[in-house]
Parts: C-alpha cells; structure tokens; sequence
C-alpha cells in the first residue's frame, strides 16, 4: 500500500477522533492561524523551511495527491475563467480544441497564450491546420517538445491521440 494511501487513513481517522474526542477543532484552527500565521505564497519559515498556508512545511511535509488534484481542480477552473473572459469565442469551440487551449494557458500563463496571437485568429477563425503550424513554429513549441506537438496535433484533429495513456 502507498505511503501516502496510510496517511489519508491517519487522517480520516484523526478527523473523526477529532469531531467524536471532543476537540473544537474550529477552535484549534484559530489557534494555529493566530501563532502561524496565513501566507499564500510560498515563504521560508523560522527554521528556513519552505512553507505555506498556515505552517504547512512543504519540505518535509508536501502536499499529498488528494491536495494537489483539489488544487489542480481549483487552477483549471480559474484558467477556463480567463480564457473565457479573453476569449468570448471560446466556448463555441468543441471539448478536445477547448482542453488544448486550457492546457496551454496553464503552462503558459494568459499572457503567454495571448502573445500567439496567428494562433489565436486562426482558432476564432476555425483555421485548425494553420493553427497548429502557429503553435509548432513557436519558442514554446522548442521548449516543451512532446507536448506542443501533441497539443498540435490535437488542434489540427479535434480529437484525442491515439492511443492516449490517461493518468488516473
């Protein structure tokens, strides 16, 4: 069993010692927020330890999967919002077109999408082909190597590689 398969079950059942035990645990989060402190970015602690949140030591610690597919869930719905937003044509676009621009804006950043501009008007325009050449004569597509041309391929398609190896 993965290690951090026994952590998540510590934690559960922590949780439920922590509501059947007694313990305010609203109380207790108070508590640590007041002497830690709530930092959103990345800070060194006292002991120079990267941390974040409230004392959350992410040298030692980390984050585990469940957190970092909750912040993960939490960066691709604020990443479509921009997208959205910049791009009102966005949404007439099918689900595979949509998951590529998504994914660039996440590696890219909405600046970074915005400065490819052909591509772009060739998307609004429906212009797939030219599209893709757009991405692959990027910088970016040198810097990132497979998944441009992956991301490439799948704009020119509208569809999915195959065969594609999804992550669970």
């Amino acid at each position: 069993m993965p290690a951090w398969t026994n952590r998540r079950a510590a934690l559960l059942v922590a949780r439920f010692l922590f509501v059947e035990g007694g313990m305010d645990r609203n109380k207790l989060k108070r508590q640590l927020r007041m002497h830690e402190g709530l930092q959103l970015q990345v800070y060194e602690d006292s002991v120079g330890k990267l941390t974040i949140g409230v004392g959350r030591n992410l040298e030692d610690r980390g984050i585990t999967p469940d957190e970092a597919m909750y912040l993960l869930d939490n960066d691709i719905t604020d990443f479509e919002a921009q997208i959205s937003e910049a791009f009102p044509w966005y949404a007439d676009l099918d689900d595979v077109r949509q998951r590529v621009l998504v994914d660039m804006g996440f590696n890219l950043g909405l600046a970074g999408l915005k400065g490819f501009r052909r591509m772009l008007q060739a998307v609004q325009e429906r212009r797939y082909d030219d599209a893709a050449t757009e991405m692959l004569a990027s910088r970016w597509a040198e810097q990132v190597g497979q998944r441009a041309r992956t991301l490439a391929e799948m704009m020119r398609s509208g569809q999915d590689p195959a065969p594609i190896d999804w992550i669970e």
